[in-house]
């Protein structure tokens, strides 16, 4: 596969992060990288060893869960479909107000945005993940927001293989 034709595949893998998949095809493919899991480790390692800005930058693109960008249809089509597959899109109105008010406080806290690789949960696990989450120090929510990334980025790979 040409650099453009691969950067253009994957370049959403990591939300509005093309950089990665520019860096791993850069690098170099081999046959490792011709399946989902070591395409995965390949990016994964690309965004392991850049520096903390560029991480942050990484997070900020995520959105918001349940969030105005979500009422707006401002997701990326793979963002809409894993919120809408754990239900984000039929909160109540009690909900939405709570994941608002999650979003809001957590993000003046951490100055990032919330992330949770959201598949095979509901909008009531999502919920108290949140709740749970929002009590950590902003080092260790910087590397789980990280985990959570790499997670979501296995998982949109995996979906396109499978």
């Amino acid at each position: 596969m040409e650099r453009d034709a691969f950067v253009a595949r994957f370049a959403d893998i990591y939300e509005h992060s093309a950089w990665i998949a520019e860096a791993v095809y850069d690098r170099g493919l081999s046959g490792r990288e011709d399946s989902a899991d070591g395409l995965a480790e390949a990016m994964g390692t690309v965004l392991a060893g850049a520096d903390d800005e560029a991480k942050l930058r990484l997070i900020r693109a995520h959105p918001d869960l349940a969030g105005r960008a979500a009422i707006a249809g401002d997701l990326t089509t793979s963002s809409k479909s894993e919120q809408a597959g754990a239900g984000l899109d039929q909160c109540t109105p009690d909900e939405f107000r709570r994941f608002q008010g999650l979003n809001d406080g957590y993000k003046t806290k951490f100055g990032f945005p919330f992330i949770l690789a959201v598949a095979g949960r509901d909008r009531h696990q999502i919920l108290d993940a949140f709740e749970e989450r929002i009590r950590n120090d902003p080092a260790e929510e910087f590397r789980e927001a990280l985990r959570q990334i790499d997670r979501i980025a296995r998982l949109r790979l995996q979906a396109m293989e499978g």
